[in-house]
């Protein structure tokens, strides 16, 4: 089977995401709003984290932006479980299309309404007076950890989607989504935090993003040497469920 056969299939299934957006906007929308409110929210109205030197904005904007990449994952989980509840995949499966295209399409349009997310939550961190300060060539490695950590959650999230099952059971497993999230440095430094709750915080994939990408734009809590940390979480988590996705959707019609 030739790679240009496997790319027309996965482009053709990514093509039907997008059609979906398309013709219900709505959902999009709110998908990209939700992160904005959140970083208003936390900027203007709970505000101040402590253990922070600098200028709180600056940083809070990098530990939103790696919250997005974690968040908003029930969008891609109701999707991969409406289309098995409506034998959409087993339609699919019937065909002549490469394996796995179907998820490939849902993985590569999700990609692309992150990167538009990631891209306006940058803009609204501008407007509210954030600053990156490492450099352009900087800034675009900071937005491929962010990018790269979505990747793996988005893999995370379709496999979680295939093991539930049912779109009601989509918002039990996304409630888990909601400690990984704030278990985090997002919005607060682990130095300001109990002795063991910070060391939970640190061990965190997405704190090691956060930190990183800090770094990467000059913001407070950066440190140097976490960049490394921060491409090997998202591989390791990547190593794990991309295979059991993979292994569980053949599995369906078995």
């Amino acid at each position: 089977m030739s790679v240009a056969y496997v790319m027309s299939d996965c482009w053709t299934m990514t093509r039907r995401e997008l059609a979906h957006w398309a013709r219900q906007p709505i959902v999009m929308v709110v998908g990209l709003a939700f992160p904005i409110m959140m970083l208003l929210m936390f900027g203007y109205l709970v505000g101040g984290g402590r253990g922070i030197e600098g200028d709180y904005v600056d940083f809070l904007v990098p530990g939103m932006l790696t919250l997005t990449m974690v968040f908003g994952l029930e969008g891609t989980m109701t999707a991969v479980t409406q289309d098995l509840n409506k034998g959409v995949i087993d339609r699919f499966r019937s065909m002549p299309m490469v394996d796995g295209a179907v998820l490939v399409g849902r993985s590569v349009a999700d990609m692309l309404q992150s990167a538009a997310g990631l891209l306006l939550m940058v803009g609204v961190g501008y407007a509210i007076g954030w600053r990156a300060h490492g450099g352009f060539g900087a800034f675009l490695g900071a937005m491929g950890l962010l990018l790269l950590l979505r990747f793996a959650m988005l893999w995370i999230g379709i496999h979680l989607a295939m093991v539930a099952g049912k779109p009601e059971l989509v918002m039990a497993v996304q409630i888990l989504v909601w400690p990984v999230g704030f278990l985090s440095n997002a919005f607060a430094s682990p130095e300001s935090m109990p002795g063991w709750l910070g060391t939970v915080v640190e061990w965190n994939p997405m704190s090691a993003t956060a930190t990183a990408v800090r770094d990467l734009f000059g913001n407070p809590g950066g440190e140097p040497g976490h960049v490394l940390a921060a491409v090997v979480w998202p591989l390791v988590l990547l190593a794990v469920f991309f295979p059991l996705a993979v292994r569980r959707f053949k599995r369906l019609s078995a």
